[in-house]
């Protein structure tokens, strides 16, 4: 399977940054899918996430309604909020046949103990259930900014056991990265990517427009470096919670700053709950190229 699997036009130079972007969503967010879809690219790629406080039916009802608004959906999986095999067997069933989900995006997810059998997401790649259910895609964690509970190297390590199994497993891998605020940080640790010979499709994580409050909270829940001399490049003063802000100046400096040493690149926007706001902030980007 070639890399135009996962985008139609991912061989095609980028028009420009936001050209073949995704979007994420809760499995809450239905009426704000619907009131975006109007904004959002035909076939865009949706991401479900695997949050606490969701039942397995509202991620299954969420991938159906992104099918049903002519979307592509890429439903998330956490190992470690994963209670049982025949769980993850069932809801592989429901996904690929309600959905036609093709795509998954596989973390090992927060709880310090694993709530089931997986503690990690190279156990479910590993386990067969994914290509017995038809899946094509898998999305592994890429961290620009690190991660608290592991080494650079074990992060690199981790990465490239899980790239290997899912091709092992005949799938495409993919890499989608955790949101950032540093352009300098994502583009310093594509370049070590490439160097390490790692050179799959990234989708790299860019917030999308929130208000100040809400950005650092998010940053501060998944860990996310948010230094006061990085939040000034982004363009925020966190001294001053008041108003909201966007991706311009990051987008733009990713624009300017990756080349094609960096290999295939595309965006993947978190919107924190404002799908319109991110498919509107991404149209007025689009129109300005």
């Amino acid at each position: 399977m070639s890399y135009a699997a996962i985008h139609p036009n991912w061989e095609q130079p980028r028009s420009n940054m936001v050209d073949g972007y995704s979007l994420e969503m809760t499995a809450k967010e239905l009426d704000g899918l619907r009131e975006a879809a109007p904004l959002i690219r035909p076939n865009t790629q949706i991401a479900v996430t695997f949050l606490p406080g969701e039942e397995i039916e509202q991620r299954v009802e969420a991938a159906v309604l992104v099918r049903e608004l002519g979307f592509e959906p890429i439903v998330h999986l956490s190992a470690r909020r994963l209670q049982s095999e025949e769980q993850l067997d069932n809801y592989l069933r429901d996904i690929t046949t309600k959905a036609g989900v093709k795509r998954v995006f596989i973390i090992a997810g927060d709880p310090p103990q694993a709530e089931g059998p997986y503690e990690n997401s190279l156990q479910i790649i590993e386990s067969g259930l994914l290509e017995k259910h038809g899946i094509e895609i898998v999305g592994v964690g890429g961290h620009p900014e690190g991660h608290p509970n592991n080494t650079k190297e074990e992060l690199w390590d981790w990465m490239e056991r899980k790239l290997a199994a899912v091709r092992a497993h005949g799938m495409v891998p993919l890499v989608v990265t955790q949101f950032a605020f540093d352009d300098d940080a994502i583009i310093e640790w594509i370049a070590e990517m490439r160097e390490r010979g790692i050179d799959v499709p990234v989708r790299l994580g860019v917030p999308g427009p929130a208000g100040i409050k809400r950005l650092l909270g998010f940053a501060k829940r998944c860990g996310v470096g948010a230094s006061a001399s990085v939040m000034k490049k982004y363009g925020v003063s966190i001294t001053n919670l008041i108003g909201s802000a966007g991706p311009d100046k990051l987008v733009n400096s990713l624009e300017n700053g990756l080349t094609e040493k960096h290999g295939r690149v595309r965006l993947h926007f978190y919107p924190f709950g404002a799908l319109k706001a991110s498919a509107e902030w991404i149209n007025a980007h689009d129109a300005k190229h």
